[in-house]
Formats: structure tokens, C-alpha cells, sequence
């Protein structure tokens, strides 16, 4: 497993970073540990999680990934794992929020809530990686940077990040941060994969200019880049629930798995039986071998998941596979919109 640097500071990262956002709705406690530990004992290091988790967002389990995760590095050295968590973004922006009364912000009182509820579920005394998860693109950046900034003096965390951002958003605070004098974004954390390459299209840009590392999420593309969304029309997965829910999973659904997603999908598959591996790797391995990322984060509900993911470790893809891809993607635009 090899390491890179988040951003510009002194931490290095494995470059699979294991995500937890199911860890205590699609996963049960067991099975969450298992996971956890396959990933240690594989060279993974980072690990990423968030106050609101697990998804599906609902109130009456909000913080149960972080106490799972909490449980488990009680077992561990705590220098030996870099720790990513997130305070929850605005719940007017995006969508409700299950944590405090779903009147969630990026202000003192809302940070400094949220920073005290996951150090007591984790059950540690700092945060190496804290992330703005959602942003509100209606406020100033100044005092959210001001806090964040405090609660690296004060030693509850290591380094700060911003998550699902935009051009302008990312640029803008790290302006701010300049202009103030204190700590700015090492990290951004967007969705990015085969299927969804719009972070090329300018962020990528601005993370190899100004030093900010990508720490890209749903690499699987929502697991739909495993095939088994083509090759079954209602698999036992996390998208067929979520259209039986309706509302806002269901319109998720919609964007991760449509008509153009399933069929860049059938493409990519093809590329990937020629190359001698299965999708889920090639995915994973295409993801990290870009050099604005620092680590792809992958998640998993199930132990026999591990494998295809792990296969991406050492793996570099060749010239014609990626040339392959291009193709499909210049083909097949935008399938996620």
C-alpha cells in the first residue's frame, strides 16, 4: 500500500482510504469491525467517517458509525490510524440534517457542538482530518475558517478539510484563510469516478495549484460501476432501497444508476474483462491514479467486498486502458450529470 501527503501538512495516508458511512445501517456492529480490521491489516491507515452517519440519514441512529468506529480503535495504537470525520453542513442547503434538531450550520455554536459529540463517540482526544461536510454558499467563510482554526490550536484536531464544494467555494476560502492568517483547506472531498468526472473539469485544476489534495468518495460509483446494477434490475443494494424510499433517496438513485450510468457501466466492464480484472478494481485503481488525489475512499457492507477493492493497491493501469476509458467517457458524457 503506498502512501501520499493530504495537501500541504505532515500527514501521509494510504492511498485506499476505508469510508464507514453504512456502518450501522446496511452493516450491522459485527460485521463493521470485521470490515475494519480487513482494512488495517491490508496497510490501510485512513479512515472516514461523520457525525451524521450511517446513512440513510435519520435521527433516531445519527452518531452510530462514529461510536462503532470509536469501539474499534479503542483495539489500536491511535498514532497508527489517521482519523477523518465531518461536521454537518447546513441543513437548509442540501438536505435536513438529522443532528440537532436538523438546525445544523457552519457557525461557533454548531462546530463547536459537533467537535465535542464526535471526540466523546470516538472516544479520542483528537481529530487528525475534520471536514466541513456540506457547504453554505450564503455565508461568509470567515468564521467558519475562525473556529476550525481555534480547534487546531487547542489541539482537538490536526488539519481541516472541505467536502463537496465547488470551484468558487474552494477558492473563496482558501482566500479567506489567507486573508485571516489561519489554517486553510488541505483537503477537499467529492464525488468522483468513471461515471462522474466533473471534478476534471476545474476543480482538479485548482487542487494542483494551490496544493489541496482530492479525497474522492464513491469511486464504485454508488456501487453501480460493479456491474450488478446491469446485471440484475432490483439487486439486494442500497439503490433498490433507496427508490422504495422515495423522496430524496430515491432521486439519488436516479442520478448514480440511469440509462446512460448503465451503459457507460456495460462498457467499462468490457474494458475491464479484457484487461485481466474485475470493474470494481479497475475503478478503484483509475480513481487513485490521478495526481490531485491523495487517497480514494471505498466503503463496503460486506467482508467478501474486500477483495476486488484491495486487488487496486499496487495496480497501475495501462496506457491502453486508460485511452479505453477516455473513449467511454468521451462517448458516454456526463452520466451523472
Amino acid at each position: 500500500m503506498q502512501n501520499r501527503r493530504l495537501g500541504k501538512s505532515a500527514i501521509v495516508v494510504s492511498e485506499i482510504c476505508m469510508g464507514t458511512m453504512t456502518f450501522g445501517s446496511f452493516a450491522d456492529e459485527a460485521t463493521s469491525l470485521r470490515i475494519l480490521d480487513r482494512a488495517f491489516d491490508a496497510g490501510i491507515n485512513f479512515f472516514d467517517t461523520a457525525e451524521g452517519y450511517p446513512v440513510p440519514p435519520a435521527p433516531h441512529y445519527a452518531g452510530r458509525t462514529e461510536e462503532i468506529f470509536g469501539k474499534w480503535l479503542k483495539s489500536k495504537n491511535r498514532d497508527a490510524v489517521v482519523l477523518a470525520t465531518k461536521v454537518s453542513g447546513p441543513s437548509h442547503i442540501w438536505f435536513s440534517s438529522p443532528l440537532r434538531a436538523s438546525r445544523t450550520a457552519l457557525d461557533r455554536h454548531n462546530i463547536t457542538r459537533a467537535i465535542e459529540g464526535s471526540l466523546k463517540r470516538l472516544n479520542v482526544d483528537y481529530i487528525d482530518l475534520y471536514q466541513t461536510h456540506w457547504q453554505d454558499p450564503e455565508i461568509a467563510h470567515d468564521e467558519t475558517l475562525q473556529v476550525l482554526d481555534e480547534l487546531i490550536a487547542a489541539g482537538k484536531v490536526r488539519v481541516i478539510g472541505s467536502s463537496n464544494d465547488n470551484a468558487w467555494g474552494l477558492m473563496k476560502s482558501l482566500a479567506t484563510a489567507e486573508k485571516l492568517g489561519v489554517a486553510r483547506y488541505q483537503t477537499i472531498q467529492n464525488n468522483f469516478s468513471l461515471n462522474n468526472r466533473r471534478f476534471e473539469d476545474e476543480l482538479a485544476n485548482i487542487c494542483r495549484r494551490e496544493g489541496v489534495s482530492l479525497i474522492p468518495y464513491s469511486p464504485i460509483g454508488g456501487g453501480v460501476l460493479s456491474g450488478k446494477y446491469c446485471r440484475d434490475e432490483k439487486p439486494d443494494a442500497r439503490f433498490t432501497r433507496y427508490v422504495e424510499m422515495g423522496g430524496r433517496q430515491a432521486e439519488m438513485a436516479a442520478r448514480y444508476r440511469n440509462s446512460k450510468s448503465l451503459a457507460s457501466t456495460t462498457r467499462f466492464m468490457d474494458i475491464a474483462a479484457e484487461a485481466g480484472m474485475s470493474p470494481v478494481t479497475m475503478a478503484v485503481a483509475w480513481s487513485k491514479q490521478h495526481d490531485f488525489v491523495a487517497s480514494t475512499i471505498v466503503g463496503a457492507t460486506r467482508e467478501d467486498q474486500l477483495d476486488e477493492i484491495f486487488a487496486a493497491a499496487d495496480l497501475e493501469l495501462s496506457a491502453d486502458v486508460l485511452a479505453a476509458i477516455d473513449q467511454v467517457s468521451a462517448d458516454i458524457m456526463y452520466p451523472m450529470g
